[in-house]
């Protein structure tokens, strides 16, 4: 675990003070865990003072609500834009998975406070399960249904079930990715997710 101290030394340079305090935020909370953290950890990292940061966010705990609504918002947007010329149903869920792990994989920090700490407590599961994911999930879930409609999968398999399997497949491929100690790159695990997902485990 690195120390506020070095984190302060490494900190971004943002002119954005709200996003500056979000960076730190994110930092803070991946080497020292949500609970351990202070407000006054944060304002250090980002090299504001402790007032500074009420200024922008409430409590500590605005500051996760704020990491995850801007990160999922982030991560919808860039979905939609990468779908939106995509026609088939098969591509358009290689897409959201490839660029689902392409994300956490490019920060690690960002991935420890969804992979772990959001995690922390049911009170944050519930608050965010019925935050973003949701819109997430429906991306998933609205692909598989076309897929459905084109005679590319099979009719009798509930949509929303089938988007929850595979977020949670991308789910435990990066909460693998952060525990290992072997160090390896993440995106490329969503193809043999998908694999799986769409061409099964029997033997051809």
């Amino acid at each position: 675990m690195r120390s506020v101290d070095s984190l302060s030394s490494a900190r971004p340079q943002v002119a954005d003070k709200r996003e500056a305090i979000l960076r730190a935020a994110t930092q803070v909370f991946a080497r020292n865990g949500y609970f351990n953290s202070k407000v006054a950890d944060i304002a250090r990292v980002a090299g504001v003072a402790d007032g500074t940061v009420y200024l922008y966010f409430k409590s500590k705990e605005e500051i996760l609500h704020s990491i995850f609504d801007k990160s999922v918002g982030a991560a919808i947007a860039e979905c939609r834009q990468q779908l939106a010329d995509v026609t088939d149903p098969r591509e358009k869920l290689r897409r959201i998975a490839s660029l689902h792990l392409e994300r956490l994989g490019a920060d690690r920090d960002l991935a420890i406070v969804f992979q772990v700490e959001l995690r922390g407590s049911t009170k944050f599961m519930e608050e965010f399960s019925a935050a973003g994911l949701a819109e997430y999930l429906r991306l998933i879930r609205e692909a598989f249904e076309e897929g459905q409609q084109a005679g590319l999968f099979r009719r009798d398999i509930n949509a929303t079930v089938v988007a929850k399997i595979l977020f949670g497949a991308l789910d435990e491929m990066a909460t693998n990715w952060i525990l290992s100690k072997r160090r390896y790159k993440l995106a490329p695990m969503s193809e043999p997710v998908l694999d799986i997902f769409l061409n099964g485990a029997s033997a051809r």
